[in-house]
């Protein structure tokens, strides 16, 4: 999905019209719904400054606004290759169902991808067992990795207050 789709994804999810963003970005109240449109209809490309007040006006990571072109099966597809090239993700059989599986003999890649699945698991296993809303899925999922390096400060911060 384009950079520009992925605004308007964010956009109307926090229900927000294009001027009332573009105003947020600090676009003039005359041309701001017109420069939002430039940039979701992909005419126009933000600079990494402006994705990053995109990204906080929409209260969403950088990142989330910077995926890889995944809006065709074909697009998805090679995306999924350049992860099997660059990460050693692969395509597996498990249990009759096909299944995207962690290389183990990747070393460092393997550790650090494991890390942060298991982090995506226990978040999707507590949406799924009712213990967090979607609400509060999709802003982990849309604020990653901020909100977790938040709670490992959270939690060192503690293991120190007890320590006193």
């Amino acid at each position: 999905m384009a950079i520009g789709e992925r605004i308007r994804f964010f956009r109307n999810l926090r229900g927000m019209t294009q001027k009332y963003l573009g105003q947020a970005v600090g676009f003039p109240e005359k041309t701001a719904d017109i420069r939002m449109a430039q940039y979701e209809s992909g005419s126009r490309t933000p600079k990494a400054e402006l994705t990053e007040n995109l990204a906080g006006a929409l209260g969403v990571s950088p990142l989330a606004l910077s995926v890889p072109d995944i809006d065709s099966y074909l697009g998805l597809m090679h995306t999924l290759f350049a992860i099997e090239d660059i990460y050693g993700m692969k395509i597996d059989k498990l249990d009759d169902e096909v299944c995207i599986r962690l290389d183990k003999n990747r070393g460092t890649s393997y550790i650090s991808l494991l890390e942060r699945f298991t982090a995506w698991q226990k978040e999707a296993e507590k949406y799924r067992n009712g213990e967090i809303s979607k609400e509060e899925y999709d802003h982990w999922r849309y604020t990653y990795p901020e909100i977790e390096v938040q709670r490992t400060r959270e939690a060192l911060d503690s293991l120190r207050n007890k320590g006193k």
